[in-house]
């Protein structure tokens, strides 16, 4: 792919598009079929570079995956080895997929091998600590090569006794998920404690949705985001099934955001309005801003106003939508105020201060703020972005440009990470 890609204006749009499968629910869901016992399929799989990290790591530690089909009709057959970990010996390589690493670090750990998790060098800058703290306190050998709690990482060896754990829920919700994911495997039952409010806490309620999809409970102290402490029962096992992936909201946020910024319509199908993805909230913060949304038994319409609204939003249990709604607010009648993300500057890139130069560049303004940032809309210009590696970066911002002639965006392939079509999508959606 060329190194930049200039995005066309459009008037308002007017289209019927698709929801890619969902990334947080196909990682889960390779998770609990790899720990299964015997062979799982998942249809409709998200077929993206993490996925296919995940994937060829599965592989690599001797737990048989294949993908079958091709674009639009594919699915992976994970042969489950019950918890089982068969290589004794692995060194891996996951890029900056950071949900991938997390995942492994916990999942790896019940080997009685042992198993370097490594990435490129964004992700050697994105903290584990808390993750190996924690299985350290469940028996686990987990530890960070160079001693300063950053992979790479080095795991396994005894497995996962059991216990009790306290972790912090400030920085990211999946070392929680990594966790209760393996503790199905462990020697006894898992007890784990959160200190504090708890990051993107819709996507811990995804994770238990997820292993009750595959026969396991996890028992919350309260339900929804006011749990703190998680107990898996000790006896449970994961069991094999067929899973067809929901669409994911993450992605169809910017179909939605190119309707609120156009002042047109976009229906997104493929979407379950009672879907647990933390980030279907965002249209509830865009209706705030002035949008009409349908919601229908599996689709979505999202139409713009003749004049957006600036809103104040707590983005802390949906920081993925943050740089979407950063660029919908460009094109708002007064400031909006995103808060309650401070560990966005610990995602694919620091997201904060990527964001606020960005939109500077564009003829923005938006102040960095410890928790998120502020927007005030100004007079807008074309200028080439800088999109950092950062798959979300270059989506956002490729919206912009469907209202602000002359948007080139830089690096346009990162978006392989989480969505490989994007391109041709907005093209379409054009």
């Amino acid at each position: 792919m060329d190194s930049a890609r200039s995005i066309r204006v459009t008037g308002p749009v007017d289209a019927r598009v698709e929801a890619p499968p969902s990334k947080s629910l196909t990682q889960r869901a390779l998770v609990a079929a790899a720990l299964a016992g015997g062979r799982s399929v998942l249809r409709d799989p998200l077929l993206s570079d993490d996925s296919r990290h995940l994937i060829a790591a599965l592989g690599a530690v001797g737990i048989e995956t294949r993908v079958v089909g091709g674009p639009g009709s594919s699915s992976v057959e994970v042969h489950g080895r019950g918890g089982a970990i068969p290589a004794e010996r692995a060194r891996l390589d996951v890029g900056n997929a950071g949900t991938t690493m997390r995942f492994l670090t916990a999942v790896l750990s019940l080997g009685r091998g042992s198993y370097e998790i490594d990435g490129n060098e964004r992700m050697r800058r994105r903290p584990i600590g808390d993750l190996l703290d924690a299985l350290r306190a469940l028996g686990a050998s987990a530890e960070a090569i160079r001693g300063n709690g950053f992979p790479p990482v080095r795991v396994g060896g005894r497995g996962i006794a059991g216990g009790s754990a306290t972790m912090p829920g400030s920085k990211s919700s999946q070392f929680l998920s990594a966790i209760l994911m393996a503790s199905p495997a462990a020697a006894g039952t898992v007890e784990v404690s959160v200190e504090g409010d708890m990051v993107s806490g819709p996507y811990v309620d995804l994770t238990i949705r997820t292993m009750a999809r595959f026969g396991v409970s996890v028992e919350p102290d309260h339900p929804g985001p006011a749990a703190r402490r998680f107990v898996v029962p000790h006896g449970q096992a994961y069991r094999a099934r067929t899973l067809t992936i929901e669409g994911d909201y993450s992605s169809a946020s910017y179909f939605f955001a190119a309707a609120a910024v156009t002042g047109g319509r976009v229906r997104v199908e493929n979407l379950d309005p009672g879907s647990a993805q933390g980030d279907a909230r965002l249209l509830d913060l865009l209706e705030q801003a002035g949008c009409r949304v349908v919601r229908e038994a599996a689709a979505i319409t999202v139409e713009g106003p003749g004049t957006l609204r600036g809103i104040d939003a707590d983005l802390g249990a949906m920081p993925d939508v943050a740089p979407t709604l950063a660029v919908v607010a460009l094109f708002a009648g007064g400031d909006t105020r995103i808060r309650g993300v401070p560990h966005l500057r610990l995602k694919e890139s620091d997201r904060i201060a990527a964001l606020a130069a960005e939109i500077a560049r564009l003829g923005g303004e938006a102040t960095a703020e410890e928790d998120g940032l502020t927007i005030r809309p100004r007079p807008l210009r074309g200028a080439r972005i800088e999109t950092y590696g950062d798959h979300r970066m270059a989506m956002a911002f490729a919206i912009a440009g469907l209202r602000v002639p002359g948007v080139v965006i830089s690096d346009p392939a990162c978006v392989t990470k989480s969505f490989p079509d994007f391109w041709d999508r907005l093209d379409r959606l054009g």
